[in-house]
C-alpha cells in the first residue's frame, strides 16, 4: 500500500450528498479526500439534457436497476426502483424539483431528541450554498453552487389544473419553499439555462482541480476495514482488482438510503441474526440498519382529453419532435427542457391533518410506467403521493456477495391510516378534474377507472396504479441513545463505532414533506460543518495536550 493511498477523509458515494462533502472538506488544502463512486463519469449527453431522464432511469450506465420484493399492499407487483449510478448520483436522473419541505418536519426532528435539526437550525443552511434565480432575499440565496431556475415551458393544460385547483381550495402560491409549501403553482427546478444542474456540476466540477481531492470512478465498495471498532478504510473493487483505501480520520458512506445500510451490512454493522444468516461475522450488533424505510407512494390517475395539447400527440409526429430539438438547440426553451413534473400542489387529504399531506405533481402526457412510450391519445397524469406515510419498510442484505442486489420491501399501504389517505387522494383528484376549468377539455378518467367508487374498489386502484415517486429515506436513522432503532446519532455518528458516520438520505428519521434530494444536500452541508467542527476540536486538544 502507497502513501498514495490514505487519506484523511474516505467517501462512500459521490451522489448529492458525497459531491455536496467532497467540496466542503477539501476546501481547507490541508485535508486529503478521496471519493468512490460505483458508476461512471457524468459525460453521457442525457445525464445534461433534462428530459434526459427518460433515457437514464432503467438503464444500466444511470441507473442501478433495483427492484423491491412482490409488495402486498400493491397488490403483489414488484416495483422498479430507480436509484443513480455516476458522478451526481440521483441528482443526475431525478425529476429536478427544488423542494426543501415543511417546517414542521425539522421541528419534529427536533423532538425527537435532535438537537440543531430544528427548521430554525437548517433553513440557514439551505440558502447557503442557493444560487436562487429570484435572488437574495428572505428564503433564498444567491452565489451559491445549488442553480434553482423557473421553467423554460408552460401548458395551457398546466395552467387550467392551477384554475381547477384554485376553484377546488387549493391556494395559489409563488415559493414552495418557504417554510409552508401550501398551494398551487409551478416548481422550481434545478436547471441553468435550460440544462440539468445536478450535484456533480454544481459541487463536484469546481473542486477536481484541488490537488488533495481524488475521485475514484467504478469503485465499487464491498466493506468497510476496522481496526477493533474503528473505521480505518474502505475496500473496494475496480476493473476487476480488489483494492484497499484507508481514512487517517473518518470513512463518511453517502451511498444513499439504499447502498449504504447495505455496506454496513456487508462490514459487519447491523441485526446479529441477520448477519449471521448471511454469513458475515457481527462486529455490532446495531438492529436499525436497514429497517425505517420510508417512501413517497405516488399515485397516478390518468385522464383523456380533448382539444388541448399535450406532450402524448407532440411524441408521435417528427415534425413536431424535429421543432422541439430545434427550438432547445437554439433557445435551451421547450419540451427538452421538461421535468418529470412541472406543476406542484400540497393540500390535505382530510381537515384532520394541520398541515398539507398530499403533494401533486401533474405532467401533460400519460404513460404506463417510466421507461415505455407516451400514450396514442392526448391524456395528462395528476399524480399523487402521501408526504408522511406512516407504513415502515426495510432493506436488507439477501448475500454476502457485494454485487448482489439488497432485498428491498418498502412495505407501502401497510396500515390503515395510508390506506385512507391514498382514498382520499384519489377521491380529491376526482374533486378537482370536476371543476369547469378542466370539464371544457372533457376529461375521462382511464385510470384507475370511474367505475371504482367504493372506499374498498378505490383501495384496490391504489394498489393497482401506485409506484414509487424515488424518495426512498430512513435506513440508518439518526435518533437518541433510548432509540432501539437509531443507528446514528444527531451528528451522523455510527453508534457503537469509532471513525465513522452516515452522511445521507438514510439518515432522516422522518420523511420530509416533498422531495427529498435538496434536504439531502442539506444534510450533508451541515455535516460537512459537522466533521470540521470536530476536527478543530481534536486539533486544539492535541495542541494543549503537546
Amino acid at each position: 500500500m502507497s502513501a498514495n493511498d490514505f487519506y484523511d477523509y474516505v467517501i462512500v458515494g459521490a451522489g448529492s450528498a458525497g459531491c455536496v462533502l467532497a467540496n466542503r472538506l477539501s476546501r481547507d488544502a490541508r485535508n486529503t479526500v478521496c471519493l468512490l463512486e460505483a458508476g461512471g463519469k457524468d459525460n453521457w449527453i442525457w445525464f445534461h439534457i433534462p428530459v434526459g431522464y427518460l433515457f437514464a432511469i432503467g438503464n444500466p450506465r444511470a441507473d442501478w436497476m433495483f427492484k423491491t420484493e412482490e409488495e402486498p399492499g400493491l397488490n403483489g407487483r414488484a416495483l422498479n426502483y430507480p436509484r443513480g449510478k455516476v458522478l451526481g448520483g440521483c441528482s443526475a436522473i431525478n425529476a429536478m424539483i427544488y423542494m426543501r419541505g415543511q417546517r414542521e418536519d425539522y421541528d419534529n426532528w427536533r423532538q425527537m431528541g435532535l438537537e440543531g435539526w430544528g427548521w430554525d437550525d437548517v433553513r440557514g443552511i439551505f440558502r447557503r450554498h442557493l444560487d436562487h434565480y429570484l435572488g437574495e432575499g428572505e428564503h433564498h440565496g444567491a452565489g451559491g453552487e445549488w442553480r434553482v431556475d423557473q421553467p423554460r415551458i408552460r401548458w395551457e393544460l398546466l395552467d387550467s389544473f392551477i384554475e381547477a385547483a384554485v376553484e377546488a381550495g387549493i391556494p395559489r402560491t409563488e415559493d414552495f419553499n418557504t417554510g409552508s409549501n401550501e398551494g398551487v403553482a409551478y416548481f422550481h427546478v434545478n436547471q441553468k439555462n435550460g440544462r440539468r444542474w445536478s450535484a456533480a456540476r454544481g459541487f463536484l466540477r469546481p473542486a477536481l482541480s484541488r490537488q488533495n481531492l481524488k475521485v475514484e470512478t467504478h469503485a465499487h465498495a464491498t466493506r468497510i476495514l476496522f481496526e477493533g471498532r474503528r473505521a480505518v478504510g474502505v475496500e473496494f473493487l475496480q476493473n476487476g482488482q480488489l483494492r484497499q483505501i484507508r481514512a487517517r480520520r473518518e470513512v463518511i458512506l453517502s451511498a444513499g438510503a439504499i447502498a449504504s445500510p447495505k455496506l454496513l451490512q456487508l462490514s459487519g454493522i447491523g441485526d446479529g441474526a441477520l448477519l449471521q444468516q448471511n454469513g458475515i461475522e457481527v462486529l455490532h450488533h446495531l438492529p436499525g440498519v436497514g429497517e425505517n424505510l420510508q417512501d413517497h407512494l405516488q399515485l397516478r390517475p390518468i385522464y383523456r382529453v380533448e382539444g388541448v395539447r399535450t406532450l402524448n400527440e407532440d411524441y408521435r409526429s417528427w415534425v413536431k419532435k424535429g421543432y422541439m430539438a430545434l427550438e432547445y438547440a437554439l433557445f435551451r426553451r421547450g419540451p427538452l427542457t421538461m421535468a418529470p413534473s412541472q406543476l406542484g400542489a400540497f393540500t390535505r387529504s382530510s381537515p384532520d391533518y394541520a398541515t398539507p399531506n398530499l403533494q401533486f405533481h401533474i405532467q401533460p402526457l400519460s404513460l404506463d410506467k417510466f421507461g415505455e412510450e407516451p400514450h396514442p391519445f392526448p391524456a395528462f397524469t395528476a399524480s399523487v403521493c402521501n408526504l408522511r406515510p406512516t407504513s415502515r419498510g426495510s432493506v436488507k442484505l439477501r448475500s454476502p456477495d457485494p454485487s448482489a442486489p439488497p432485498s428491498i420491501r418498502p412495505n407501502y399501504l401497510a396500515t390503515l391510516e395510508d390506506q385512507q389517505v391514498a382514498v382520499d387522494a384519489l377521491r380529491l383528484v376526482r374533486r378537482i378534474v370536476s371543476m369547469p376549468a378542466l370539464q371544457r377539455y372533457n376529461p375521462q378518467e382511464y385510470r384507475p377507472g370511474a367505475h371504482l367508487t367504493t372506499d374498498e374498489e378505490l383501495l384496490h386502484g391504489a394498489r393497482d396504479i401506485g409506484t414509487t415517486i424515488f424518495h426512498p429515506v430512513g435506513t440508518a436513522k439518526m435518533g437518541t441513545e433510548n432509540d432501539p432503532l437509531a443507528v446514528t446519532d444527531s451528528r451522523l455518528r455510527v453508534r457503537g463505532i469509532e471513525g465513522l458516520r452516515v452522511i445521507d438520505a438514510s439518515v432522516m428519521p422522518a420523511i420530509t414533506s416533498g422531495n427529498t434530494n435538496s434536504p439531502t444536500m442539506m444534510i450533508a452541508e451541515k455535516g460537512a460543518a459537522m466533521i470540521l467542527e470536530d476536527q478543530t476540536a481534536q486539533n486544539t486538544q492535541l495542541l494543549r495536550s503537546a
